[in-house]
């Protein structure tokens, strides 16, 4: 089951040429998760995956740069004749920034689904499920868990076989977790499954300062999404705003044990390779992904979460680019 985040805006609230206002596109499978939908999320959408229909959609806050490019999806999404319905969540507020919405967004063919959430809601999905917790930021908002259900162990039909059970549908009983018959007596699952595999884990958390509810959710993550706002030069400014430095989102990382820190939401006052720089100094495994980069997570014994440049992007059909729209200026360098 392939499990991949494309970064759609990685700026801050101040969108540039290069970065755009906080989208992420999370893909599980047929899955489609969007977390927040700033201004010119469509735009991106086009410029890299295509228009494709997501099925959920969680605003971590209303902050403008946020959710202001969430009325233009719907609409666009009506004037393409979807019929699926489409979940959005949020916290406490959401009912009544969707009316606020209503007059920009019209009727609609489709129908919304809006669910406000609270801390420690789950919204659950066959085999993995989406916790929402609480972020420390200037207004009502929430960090958001993605975390997949533990897997099986590995069968050992070599080790089945010796126990004189024979390859069918003894073998699929086993793996399903039920005790069959051997050659000397009854033969259960854990004498032919190896340890149960952990699933995998995804932390993203809108903007915030540093707080231990976020080491909490990412606990061992494979890959913690985190707000870089400001550098340790302007620590005073991100503990008045609710945001984070660099070096405070990679301590977080580096006490919750992720593999992998993304910066996010890094403001056009930085050059981005020395918000990247003052990172990596606590925590080793960071990256600054620019918008249409992907980041890809693998199940954990088939390596760690890679960051592919450009790898969102969708070249030669209709809605994506032919080029890599994220190649980077001088001044907005990120290895």
């Amino acid at each position: 089951m392939d499990l991949s985040v494309a970064f759609l805006g990685t700026g801050g609230p101040v969108p540039t040429a290069l970065r755009g206002t906080a989208s992420l596109l999370v893909t599980r499978g047929g899955d489609r998760l969007m977390f927040d939908c700033g201004e010119g999320t469509q735009r991106q959408l086009r410029l890299s995956t295509g228009l494709v229909q997501v099925g959920e959609i969680y605003l971590t806050h209303f902050h403008l740069d946020h959710c202001l490019g969430l009325p233009g999806l719907l609409k666009t999404y009506d004037l393409n004749d979807r019929s699926e319905p489409l979940a959005i969540y949020g916290p406490v507020g959401l009912n009544r920034l969707l009316k606020d919405f209503a007059p920009l967004i019209g009727r609609l063919g489709y129908e919304l689904d809006v669910l406000e959430l609270k801390p420690g809601d789950l919204v659950p999905h066959p085999d993995y499920e989406v916790e929402a917790y609480a972020v420390e930021h200037r207004t009502q908002a929430l960090g958001y868990a993605i975390l997949e259900d533990d897997r099986p162990g590995i069968f050992d039909p070599a080790e089945a076989e010796r126990l004189g059970i024979s390859p069918g549908p003894d073998f699929k009983a086993l793996q399903d977790g039920r005790t069959v018959n051997g050659l000397s007596g009854p033969v259960g699952p854990e004498q032919v499954m190896g340890d149960e595999r952990a699933g995998r884990a995804i932390v993203i958390t809108g903007d915030t300062a540093p707080c231990t509810a976020t080491v909490e959710a990412a606990a061992d993550a494979d890959l913690l999404i985190h707000d870089s706002s400001f550098m340790s030069e302007d620590s005073d400014r991100a503990g008045e705003t609710g945001h984070s430095t660099a070096a405070g989102a990679a301590r977080v990382a580096a006490e919750a044990n992720v593999k992998m820190l993304a910066l996010v939401h890094i403001s056009s006052r930085y050059h981005v390779r020395e918000s990247l720089k003052e990172a990596r100094l606590e925590f080793e495994n960071a990256v600054a992904p620019r918008d249409f980069d992907q980041i890809r997570v693998p199940f954990s014994e088939r390596g760690e979460p890679i960051l592919v440049k450009g790898g969102a992007v969708r070249s030669g059909d209709e809605g994506g680019a032919n080029q890599n729209p994220g190649s980077p200026a001088v001044n907005d360098s990120a290895p």
